[in-house]
């Protein structure tokens, strides 16, 4: 198994993380422990020794039964991560009451990286004016646990505010092949480099977005690797990029778990010749993009509510990746009130769109399309 050796921080973690976030569920949403410890030490016997978890994961459960999986491995044999909610901490007596939770779920004595969960700048500077962040220091200090970083949802901006804001152990960031613009993006990853604050990455795979690819891009893959997984080939772009540390698969099946194990147990990066299939394959899959929203939101407010950048972004990423479990979802969750079929045809969005875009033709078909899954 590929490792990154940290030597300022005096950790050797595997390349390939097990993110304790999709394991396999039985009837009901329960956890299938057979299945999930199976995959565990499948994992752990071939070298993965980087976990994580966190409060919120498997409605709560994770963090308890990831806790008791490790417990049968030797403590000192693997690295153990979990995450503060910072979500749902507006005090320092609730992250006092929640840390407290946590450390009664895992069952360890310390922790080897704890993160503050979900940062943006807002949530950031709630946690340094309420004392959350000189508190964790000094849980930090009393050896509760050994690194403290955070995991970053939200613009660049915010992301580098809190990146130079103190020295960090680690930071974990969203990064795919499609997703280079978003978030902290490539510029947040370059950052990281320039700071020499180890990166970990998450969502490679965009939530399953990337593992089953329309068969032109597949094909595109296939042409220089066809036995590789399109799975693989989004791990080993993010894999590539010489400042990360771990890459986290939230790994749901054990055929999973063989895939992922086969690309980081002979881990080759990305030569330049693959590196242009994945921008080929990138290029396929902005073509199959619907309209040009660009999430500017000049269009907004909607007179009547509708959030038009939300309903295209839906409609976009379903064309562009097919993934009806993640689209339905998403359309699922759109607030009542923000609905694209509350659109009365004023026209008041086209009037200020500066991509000249037919707003409400596309609002219509979208809703169509939408709809349908």
């Amino acid at each position: 198994m590929e490792r990154r050796a940290q030597k300022h921080l005096g950790v050797e973690p595997s390349l390939l993380g097990f993110g304790c976030m999709r394991f396999p569920t039985l009837e009901g949403g329960a956890i299938d422990e057979a299945q999930a410890m199976a995959m565990l030490d499948r994992a752990y016997q071939s070298g993965v020794n980087y976990f994580d978890t966190a409060y919120f994961y498997h409605n709560g459960k994770s963090e308890e039964f990831v806790g008791r999986a490790l417990a049968r491995y030797p403590r000192e044999s693997y690295y153990l991560t979990s995450k503060l909610p910072t979500t749902l901490i507006h005090s320092l007596e609730d992250a006092k009451r929640i840390y407290a939770e946590q450390r009664e779920r895992l069952q360890k004595d310390y922790l080897d990286f704890f993160l503050l969960h979900n940062l943006n700048g807002t949530r950031w500077r709630e946690m340094v004016d309420i004392g959350v962040v000189d508190w964790c220091l000094e849980r930090q200090a009393a050896g509760e646990f050994r690194h403290f970083g955070f995991s970053f949802h939200g613009s660049y901006e915010d992301f580098h505010e809190i990146l130079t804001a103190r020295t960090w152990d680690c930071c974990q960031i969203q990064l795919n092949y499609m997703d280079t613009e978003e978030q902290a993006g490539l510029r947040g990853y370059r950052l990281t480099e320039e700071l020499g604050v180890p990166l970990i990455i998450m969502e490679p795979v965009k939530g399953g977005s990337l593992a089953v690819p329309p068969d032109d891009v597949m094909a595109v893959f296939n042409t220089l690797r066809p036995e590789a997984s399109a799975s693989s080939w989004a791990l080993r772009w993010a894999a590539s990029l010489p400042n990360v540390m771990t890459v986290l698969s939230g790994m749901s099946t054990m055929e999973q778990v063989e895939d992922n194990l086969a690309t980081f147990n002979m881990f080759q990066p990305l030569n330049e010749e693959e590196q242009a299939a994945v921008d080929r394959a990138t290029a396929l899959f902005r073509e199959k993009v619907r309209n040009g929203c660009t999430a500017c939101r000049y269009c907004m407010p909607c007179p009547v509510g509708v959030d038009i950048p939300g309903t295209f972004r839906l409609w976009n990423d379903w064309a562009m990746y097919q993934n009806k479990r993640r689209s339905k979802s998403g359309w699922k969750d759109m607030d009542d009130d923000k609905r694209p079929q509350l659109c009365v045809s004023c026209g008041a969005c086209e009037t200020k769109c500066p991509q000249g875009l037919p707003i409400r033709e596309d609002l219509a078909r979208a809703r169509q399309e939408l709809e349908r899954l």
